[in-house]
């Protein structure tokens, strides 16, 4: 996931109005983008099985080892309300959106089910083995794709770097993790269950302020990438947004605590589950 994510650089006041400038130029073309996708997404609704992947938020990663209250786990126990009867979570934490294709998610023996190989080859094979038994598939991915692009001491970013991840990122997102999916949730040439993307929250906003433009820029992204194959969950609003300081982030993840990590805790899981469960609107 996040782990050690969210970019930020250190600008001269010029670039960074012309940085703050360009970003609301992009989130009024990508907020289009998404309404016109969220509109052509017809819903299917919760099946027998809901299915799990992504990085160490789907996870549930927490730094006091509580690997059992994630937005995976509370959005289950909505979807049990709808008579889905099982959660599959295949997600891995430190995976990226390329090692999710590849392999080589940094901690996979951490994974909570067991498969081998590749995240996404493994939740193919899921979908194929359950066909049109399961929905929602719900994802996060992207954070640690960029995470590079980081120096958490200075707060810098190297923006040719983050530019190239970015790219990189949209590029497995659109090209093959959204569109295998789909297929192998399409039956018949039905698409039958849903999917839905979240973005991310800026762990690091009260720490070096001019990360959000940044976030934002990746969750633009993440939204346009989504178009078409599903929805976006917006956590990134619904964790108090480009509010600087933010009291949420110490309320909602483990940044104010001793442990200093950006995941979050069981408040800010819960959060997320809300989003994803009024997305979806079952």
């Amino acid at each position: 996931m996040l782990e050690k994510t969210f970019l930020r650089k250190q600008f001269p006041l010029r670039r960074l109005a012309t940085s703050l400038l360009l970003t609301m130029l992009l989130s009024l073309t990508f907020s289009v983008g998404a309404a016109s996708a969220h509109a052509q997404v017809t819903l299917v609704g919760p099946k027998q099985h809901y299915l799990a992947v992504g990085d160490s938020l789907a996870f549930g990663f927490q730094p006091d080892l509580d690997f059992s209250h994630g937005y995976a786990d509370y959005l289950y126990s909505n979807l049990k309300g709808h008579g889905t009867t099982s959660l599959a979570n295949f997600a891995c934490p430190g995976e990226t959106s390329t090692t999710m294709i590849k392999g080589g998610c940094p901690y996979s023996y951490l994974r909570k089910y067991p498969y081998v190989g590749d995240q996404l080859d493994a939740a193919l094979l899921y979908l194929y083995l359950n066909p049109g038994k399961v929905s929602p598939v719900t994802l996060d991915i992207g954070a640690n794709d960029i995470k590079g692009s980081l120096n958490t001491s200075t707060c810098a970013t190297d923006v040719a770097s983050f530019n190239a991840e970015l790219a990189q990122l949209d590029a497995n997102l659109t090209q093959v993790i959204l569109p295998k999916i789909r297929a192998a949730l399409t039956v018949n040439g039905v698409v039958t269950g849903d999917i839905v993307l979240m973005n991310y929250y800026d762990p690091y906003q009260n720490i070096c302020p001019n990360s959000v433009p940044y976030t934002q820029l990746v969750n633009q992204h993440l939204a346009q990438d989504v178009a078409g194959y599903g929805l976006i969950a917006d956590v990134f609003s619904r964790f108090g947004g480009t509010t600087t300081p933010n009291p949420n982030i110490c309320t909602y993840t483990w940044m104010c605590s001793v442990f200093k990590d950006i995941h979050s805790k069981d408040a800010g899981y819960q959060v997320i589950a809300q989003t994803f469960e009024d997305t979806l609107g079952y």
